[in-house]
């Protein structure tokens, strides 16, 4: 299936799981059908199965989403005092499309949590509470991790099955470059490796010459101490960029967990650096790589990479809840690079990485690995064991049943009449409280939107202005002297709404005291 045949489904309003092999745009389709929901008026929950997935993809993780957190059973208590939570009610009733990337690395009784989540707080027994589900992921990926349980993939929760998603199995490929290495990648996810695949593995047993190639490993500490070492052997002065952060602590320790950039960040001139987010305006993306060869007036690494010289300035990773910044953190978007885990390259795309697979310990950590490349010419194995060529079984059965799954979606989608799929696409939006673009446009230059913010300053007149330091302290200030929210509103001439959001923001409150 084609990116545009897969946008076309999801915009149908029902259910879908959109997956696909590394580099064949899963992200891509989803972020055009977040800006097509977007330019009608509707703000999906964007979510992911992990901190690190979240921190890509600008949402939360779907555990702090659903408000489920770090729970492993949802007793009927719980979900009493899930529905006290005013702000996770609102979020969860006001959204219509939630998206979970990284779907994989979600298991089956996390999924039937979420579900039943979702459920309790919309106040409705459709699956999901009724929103448009769409699960993102490639199951090939590294597989869920569970502690002390046997892990089950998501798609075998009675919530995937209840959901009931359109399958849709990207068929493009963006990433690799060259057939043999392509041919190698789909031999190993059809589980069909046979000693011509092997020689041609064994053949890349050689180490890079020339320039500097990033080195993949399993574990956390040969990374660290790769890192480490090679900075040491710089006699350059060292330069510390320490990350900011604001907000409700057990959400900025979440976005912490999910940067890729460290808290506490050691560069010299001569550094290995790999940028950690995307940035398309600033010429770089996750995974871009380049060496430290300066600072900028402002004090922060200028990196000259492939395609120039790039000024590193901090970037931020945030948690929103629509308007509202729930937790922010601000880094360099950046790390050393001589190393990094398997785990943590998830998502990127390099032109070349040494990888050292003899301790594979995990279904998919080879694939995952590999896949990270874009030709065969930019791998180099230092080792490998069986394991790093071996998909789970199940995943392998699994396979087959979803390409033809979305072979059907596809061609049943391609029947039917463009006149009709637009009058489905209209009605979707409608249910959904969506507009027509051009009546959005409409009301914002017929200034409709100044008029109801007008309305809303005559009862409170500060609604929606900056707050200012002196604001910041009096707030503080009344606050802590138990001053109530109602006393805050008149105080400030602000709603109600805006002044929880500058409590949690301040610190002084978390979001799920709301």
């Amino acid at each position: 299936m084609t990116q545009e045949q897969a946008l076309e489904i999801l915009k149908s309003g029902a259910n879908v799981f959109l997956t696909g092999e590394p580099g064949s745009g899963k992200t891509y389709t989803i972020n055009r059908y977040i800006s097509w929901l977007r330019e009608r008026g509707v703000e999906p929950a964007i979510t992911a199965s992990t901190g690190i997935a979240a921190t890509h993809v600008g949402g939360m993780t779907i555990h702090a989403w659903s408000g489920i957190g770090v729970r492993r059973d949802l007793t009927d208590w719980d979900l009493e005092a899930l529905l006290e939570r005013e702000s996770l009610v609102r979020r969860v009733r006001n959204s219509h499309v939630l998206i979970i990337d990284e779907v994989s690395m979600l298991d089956a009784h996390l999924l039937t949590l979420v579900d039943l989540a979702t459920k309790t707080l919309r106040g409705s027994a459709r699956p999901f509470g009724g929103l448009q589900v769409i699960f993102v992921g490639d199951f090939f990926q590294l597989p869920p991790v569970s502690k002390g349980e046997a892990a089950q993939f998501a798609f075998e929760s009675p919530a995937w099955e209840a959901a009931n998603p359109l399958y849709c199995y990207l068929s493009e490929q963006h990433r690799q470059e060259d057939d043999a290495f392509l041919s190698l990648l789909g031999a190993l996810r059809a589980g069909e490796i046979d000693t011509l695949h092997i020689e041609m593995l064994q053949a890349r047993a050689t180490a890079p010459t020339g320039a500097q190639v990033t080195r993949l490993y399993p574990h956390n500490a040969d990374v660290d101490n790769i890192n480490s070492e090679a900075l040491a052997t710089i006699g350059k002065p060292a330069r510390v960029f320490t990350m900011q952060t604001e907000g409700s602590k057990p959400l900025v320790e979440g976005l912490k967990r999910g940067c890729l950039s460290p808290e506490i960040l050691t560069l010299k001139e001569g550094a290995w650096v790999m940028f950690t987010r995307n940035n398309f305006e600033h010429g770089y993306v996750n995974g871009t790589l380049g060496t430290v060869t300066g600072w900028s007036e402002a004090g922060y690494p200028l990196v000259t990479t492939h395609g120039g010289v790039i000024e590193a300035s901090s970037e931020e990773w945030r948690i929103d809840d629509r308007a509202r910044t729930l937790a922010k953190i601000t880094q360099v978007p950046l790390r050393l690079a001589w190393a990094i885990t398997v785990h943590k390259s998830q998502g990127m795309s390099l032109d070349s990485a040494v990888m050292d697979l003899s301790r594979a310990f995990e279904y998919g950590q080879g694939y995952v690995a590999l896949s990270r490349v874009r030709s065969l010419a930019g791998l180099y194995l230092s080792g490998f064991n069986q394991r790093a060529l071996e998909v789970h079984p199940v995943i392998l059965e699994r396979d087959a049943e979803f390409r033809k799954l979305s072979g059907a979606a596809r061609d049943a989608f391609a029947k039917m009449p463009p006149a009709e799929l637009a009058v489905l696409h209209k009605k979707f939006v409608t249910a959904v409280g969506g507009k027509d673009p051009e009546e959005i446009k409409k009301e914002k230059a017929s200034g409709e939107g100044a008029s109801r913010l007008e309305k809303m300053r005559q009862k409170h007149p500060n609604a929606y202005k900056p707050w200012s330091a002196d604001d910041d302290a009096r707030l503080t200030e009344l606050f802590r002297g138990n001053a109530t929210v109602s006393t805050l509103v008149t105080e400030f001439g602000r709603q109600k709404g805006a002044i929880n959001a500058r409590l949690v923001r301040l610190g002084l409150v978390e979001p799920d005291d709301m």
